[in-house]
């Protein structure tokens, strides 16, 4: 065998999420399906001149996503229902209050994401058998750090 083996689990992953408005939640994968971190801005613009030359810019922004799929009768599900609802109910200021720490010890990352708030509630399946629902969490700063 050439080249170097390596491994990946899901299991290595592991979350949590604060608010100040209710409990936090830790979670190690039970009922989640997939978890994506996407940044929303693109880094590099070019503006090319009328004679072809080409000006580079370097755009900051580090908002963007995270992603969360899990069984629609997951723990995980139920207490991200009970958050939307209390930050629904909650004063405007409290919207983006959340924070989501995503670590994965194995391949030495960990994202921090900070002022987080949901897209919108995820669409419910009712269908013959059990299925997953997608929360979408808007995050106006997503950090990734090196363990």
């Amino acid at each position: 065998m050439n080249g170097a083996l390596s491994t990946y689990s899901f299991s290595d992953v592991v979350g949590s999420i604060h608010c100040g408005l209710m409990e936090d939640y830790v979670f190690t994968g039970k009922g989640v399906g997939s978890i994506t971190i996407s940044k929303s801005t693109e880094r590099t613009t070019h503006d090319i001149a009328a004679d072809g030359s080409v000006m580079v810019s370097k755009v900051p922004g580090n908002n963007g996503t995270v992603t969360i799929e899990v069984q629609q009768t997951s723990p995980l599900n139920k207490w991200l229902n009970g958050w939307f609802q209390k930050l629904w109910n909650s004063p405007t200021s409290k919207w983006a209050s959340t924070t989501i720490l995503i670590r994965n010890g194995h391949l030495g990352n960990t994202h921090v994401c900070v002022g987080v708030s949901p897209s919108k509630e995820p669409d419910t399946p009712y269908q013959s058998q059990g299925g997953r629902v997608t929360w979408q969490l808007m995050c106006a700063d997503i950090v990734n750090n090196p363990i």
